[in-house]
């Protein structure tokens, strides 16, 4: 029996993770259905504009992503930190650009509207399980699907599930594994041969990254690089931008061994700090998603979340 998702999700062991939704009987959300000419191309900016739109609502980063034909990849980060450090009438203000709320959560955030301590107290309780659900995986991914579905639905005339019963989660467990997760998401139209290039991929996250770098600064809605780590330090992913998106470029040129490109991969600044060996990083870049099941990592940190893992399934 598979491990419930919340235990999958263990931010004790990483805040970093890999999540797929994949339509039901792998359906068309985008593209173009060949077989019937119909196009659903203009369905790629429902997901990246949802998704982008809930970057900035939930306490949850996204790192990368690319939408497919068929399934969505994202590679997301729990910020726990910021979601502590949210005021009550920000946790609420947040959720309320999803949700109703009740009654009281409306009457809250109010200008010059009291409440009496009783209805307080039950605002307190409501807001600290808004406060919750603002950092949970699982919740993100309802929030992203469930409007795609139901104007997917809309559109075509239908009812029914449109996505899988429940989408995929990999842990992401130390810097090797994000770094090469996020280069798997980011080449997936590639490999898909649907785009040359990563500067062509539309609806990725790195082509929004080298649109943003032209006009010299990174996107609100993505989690920022900011260089190799170091004492301070803000919160984001601890690589260089520039070191990336060469990484990036430098692993599609290589899917294809023989036609390689004449840099060599392991020139890679990035790849000598991590100390990637070259084709081991091609062999987990091609195809992460079935190189690991629901974490991804090193040996040693791969013990000790199965560890974990099974202690968790024994406790349940």
């Amino acid at each position: 029996m598979p491990l419930a998702r919340k235990r999958q999700i263990s931010l004790v062991d990483t805040p970093y993770y890999h999540c797929v939704s994949r339509c039901v009987r792998r359906a068309f959300l985008c593209g173009e259905d060949k077989l019937t000419g119909k196009s659903f191309e203009h369905r790629r900016q429902w997901v990246e504009d949802r998704l982008l739109f809930l970057s900035t609502v939930f306490a949850i980063d996204v790192c990368a992503y690319a939408i497919m034909s068929n399934h969505t990849h994202v590679v997301l980060h729990v910020n726990l930190d910021q979601a502590k450090s949210l005021s009550d009438k920000e946790v609420c203000s947040r959720w309320h650009k999803l949700h109703k709320g009740t009654l009281l959560t409306q009457q809250f955030v109010r200008e010059g509207k009291i409440l009496s301590e009783a209805e307080q107290l039950t605002v307190n309780t409501t807001l600290s399980i808004y406060r919750q659900r603002l950092t949970d995986i699982s919740w993100f991914m309802r929030e992203l699907n469930e409007p795609i579905a139901r104007q997917a639905n809309k559109e075509d005339n239908c009812t029914g599930h449109f996505w899988e019963g429940r989408f995929k989660s990999q842990a992401l467990l130390d810097e090797h594994a994000l770094a090469a997760c996020m280069v798997y998401v980011d080449l997936n139209p590639l490999r898909a041969n649907i785009a040359k290039t990563p500067e062509t991929s539309n609806h990725t996250s790195i082509k929004r990254r080298i649109h943003n770098l032209k006009k010299g600064y990174q996107p609100k809605t993505l989690m920022s690089f900011i260089g190799n780590p170091r004492q301070n330090q803000p919160e984001g992913l601890t690589f260089n931008l520039i070191d990336y998106i060469a990484l990036v470029d430098l692993s599609g040129r290589s899917y294809d061994l023989e036609k390689r490109g004449t840099i060599a991969l392991g020139e890679s600044p990035i790849l000598q700090r991590l100390s990637v060996d070259e084709q081991r990083w091609l062999a987990i870049s091609s195809s992460f998603e079935t190189t690991f099941s629901v974490a991804a990592g090193q040996t040693n940190t791969l013990r000790q979340f199965k560890r974990r893992y099974r202690q968790k399934a024994q406790s349940g």
